[in-house]
């Protein structure tokens, strides 16, 4: 496995010099789990920022007993609970695998390092935090704001991709509803795209 994916993904965000990338692949290291497993759960402090190179995962909380799923996260994107990994407290939320998945893993000190020793490292770092801050605002607005056939659409265009590979009641969770209900949220649109396909 090379660390190409990850060196494309950080060159959305910066240039980086051929020692900077030689750098990188010595400081983020490869980790494989399996479907099921957890990168993180709730209550343990986030130690590490994590890209995605093969698999899938999905954040969600607990809720009284009740798993509620928020996000999804695929190849080419980088996972973390920021303010458990930036505060070293423990994290609210739990991280799991839907598939087999590979990672890049860098812990907090070695992001130090990158920080520190890449030209660039400390815009990278700011850069990514602002998208994961946009995309976290955004989520909780639509969790309070949005009705779940918006949730339902919101979904569609952020996941179509994997929409096949993610079980339908972690997307029912995602988009607040019961799996029964999201059926028939899926028909309706189906039947409107049918009977408008300007829609």
């Amino acid at each position: 496995m090379s660390h190409t994916s990850l060196l494309q993904a950080i060159q959305k965000y910066i240039s980086l010099s051929p020692e900077e990338a030689s750098l990188i692949q010595t400081l983020f290291r490869i980790k494989r789990l399996k479907k099921g497993d957890f990168l993180l759960q709730a209550g343990v402090t986030c130690k590490h920022l994590y890209f995605i190179d093969t698999g899938l995962v999905r954040y969600f909380l607990d809720n009284k007993g009740e798993e509620i799923t928020y996000n999804f996260a695929r190849e080419g994107q980088f996972v973390c609970d920021f303010i458990s990994f930036l505060g070293k407290s423990p994290s609210e939320k739990s991280i799991q695998c839907l598939e087999p998945t590979t990672l890049l893993v860098i812990s907090y000190p070695d992001l130090q390092q990158f920080y520190a020793k890449i030209k660039e490292g400390e815009k990278f770092g700011r850069l990514c935090i602002e998208s994961f801050y946009t995309s976290s605002i955004l989520q909780v607005k639509s969790l309070y704001a949005d009705q779940p056939g918006k949730r339902y659409l919101n979904f569609l265009e952020a996941h179509s991709d994997i929409q096949q590979r993610i079980p339908q009641y972690y997307i029912a969770s995602y988009v607040g509803v019961k799996p029964q209900s999201l059926s028939r949220i899926r028909k309706r649109f189906a039947n409107t795209i049918e009977t408008n396909p300007i829609y």
